[in-house]
């Protein structure tokens, strides 16, 4: 199910990811976790407020162009199924009208910290390790964020 729906460029519904998400976290024992690509929607940020409790700290947000995302995503040869251009559309489209306004949420709470990711991709990955080591010491604080790090 989980397959054809990334097929056909959808979310997977909220209560699937949620019980995903809650078994794997309850299971490692960790208390803090990075969490990819979620919530991607209301539903999913309802669910997992309300379900889990749960209020991330910080909002990693990889801003990108499209035509960028495109192409790395078509260069990427994972072999998978929605890694073809009718699927991406689809998923950009979906990505526009669902996942947007949930940065803006976050963004309206103070949690977003913006990457440039249209830099090389050892550069982004610096960026990031860098961004966790630094909020991880700081007990997560949002402010930790710093102008050169940010996309302009």
């Amino acid at each position: 199910m989980i397959r054809n729906m990334r097929k056909e460029g959808k979310i997977v519904p909220s209560e699937v990811t949620i019980k995903l998400l809650q078994q794997a976290m309850q299971e490692s024992g960790n208390n803090k976790f990075l969490i990819d690509g979620f919530p991607r929607n209301e539903e999913n940020l309802a669910a997992f407020e309300n379900v889990m409790n749960i209020e991330p700290d910080f909002v990693l947000f990889f801003k990108c162009s499209e035509e960028e995302r495109k192409r790395r995503i078509l260069n990427r040869n994972q072999g998978r199924d929605d890694d073809n251009i009718d699927t991406i559309l689809k998923r950009f489209k979906v990505y526009e009208e669902c996942t947007l306004p949930i940065i803006e949420y976050y963004r309206s709470k103070v949690k977003i910290c913006e990457i440039d990711a249209e830099r090389p991709v050892q550069e982004v990955f610096e960026v990031i390790s860098r961004q966790l080591v630094e909020r991880i010491s700081a007990g997560t604080d949002v402010e930790v964020c710093g102008k050169e790090d940010m996309a302009v």
